[in-house]
């Protein structure tokens, strides 16, 4: 028997299901037009941007009710609020703040052909050894471009600081404009801009409550109907938010673990923000590189049966044909110190190999081992 809270929980689901949708169709309607705001001078120059090309888009501008793109339609000054018909236009429109190329940094990577489809989670990959800020500091994007010869495919990535992002909604709030999106264009001959950051992706939840309620009240007289047709999509999606909930809080722990080591208060007053952050990810442990180096240290001949990472130190069980000669390839590495046996080394069960257990200090390095 289903009862009256679970009953409940269900229809919240629902209902949340739905507001996605119907957010999502909202902004697809304000997407056909587009206000772009670029940051000159010290002011926010507003202009008429390029719409979506769809059938809706070409309607609009046949029936002639919006200013030629390109077109200027205000200037503003930081903390002043935007003209009133500025404001009335950007109610039904895409408002998009277009970064300048000095806030901007630019990383290039090469894939084969084949990992087309993949690309997404590649750069998500990628991310925390090209950017200077830590992944949750940053926000960014990519475009990719097929080579001449067909052998492959060059991914620039575009990265910016998370806090250009809150920045500009402060800013954007002051002026009495909602931020929909940032965009880069790194080079000013580029073609597309390169998406960095979304409202729709960031929606907050008070705002999702609020069209939940509007949309209950609608259609509230439907609800028993709409139940019985929906109750196996929402079970799915308890299921699926379940695993999301249990992946980020590993995700959250892992993060805490890697963040140990920070640069001295002297060193990094005199750096720049891009270099004091990427100064600081690198006196991060990083587990990834860790277990590389590990993997690469030692021999063939020998393999694991327990590893144990704790509070940036190692310990590592297993058997060896020379258990003693494991010592000097691990020191070597440059990944770890204070490499040390933790017990003695006694003859395996099958007597041809020693049981080991070693010990070391982890130093923190960004870079992954070569071959």
């Amino acid at each position: 028997m289903v009862s009256g809270m679970q009953v409940g929980q269900i229809w919240g689901r629902w209902l949340d299901g739905l507001t996605v949708v119907l957010v999502a169709a909202r902004e697809l309607w304000r997407a056909q037009r587009a206000l772009v705001v670029t940051h000159e001078n010290n002011t926010f120059v507003i202009r008429q941007g390029e719409a979506i090309a769809t059938p809706l888009a070409r309607f609009i501008k046949q029936k002639g009710d919006a200013p030629p793109t390109g077109s200027i339609l205000a200037t503003v000054s930081a903390g002043m609020r935007a003209p009133d018909q500025v404001a009335h236009a950007a109610r039904s429109a895409c408002v998009v703040l277009e970064l300048p190329a000095h806030e901007l940094v630019v990383r290039h990577i090469s894939v084969p052909v084949q990992a087309r489809e993949f690309l997404p989670g590649i750069v998500r990959n990628r991310i925390e050894r090209i950017s200077p800020w830590q992944p949750e500091q940053a926000i960014y994007g990519f475009e990719t471009r097929e080579r001449e010869d067909g052998s492959g495919l060059d991914i620039r990535v575009v990265i910016a600081s998370q806090a250009v992002a809150e920045s500009a909604q402060t800013q954007f709030a002051a002026m009495g404009l909602p931020l929909d999106r940032i965009v880069a264009r790194p080079e000013a001959k580029c073609a597309h801009a390169v998406g960095l950051w979304s409202r729709l992706a960031q929606t907050g939840r008070a705002a999702s409550d609020q069209t939940s309620r509007q949309i209950g009240m609608s259609i509230a007289a439907t609800v028993a109907v709409s139940l019985v047709v929906s109750v196996w999509t929402f079970w799915s999606a308890a299921s699926m938010r379940a695993e999301s909930e249990e992946l980020a809080a590993h995700s959250s722990a892992l993060q805490r673990k890697l963040q140990e080591a920070r640069a001295s208060p002297s060193a990094m007053a005199s750096l720049g923000p891009a270099e004091r952050a990427w100064v600081a990810k690198e006196s991060a442990l990083s587990t990834v590189v860790t277990i590389e180096a590990l993997s690469r240290a030692l021999p063939d001949s020998a393999y694991l049966t327990e590893m144990r990472l704790e509070a940036g130190s190692l310990r590592i069980t297993g058997l060896a044909d020379d258990a003693p000669s494991l010592i000097a390839p691990l020191e070597r590495s440059g990944y770890f110190s204070g490499v040390r046996f933790a017990a003695p080394s006694t003859r395996g069960a099958d007597s041809a190999r020693f049981r080991f257990q070693i010990e070391a200090r982890i130093v923190p390095r960004l870079d992954v081992p070569e071959n």
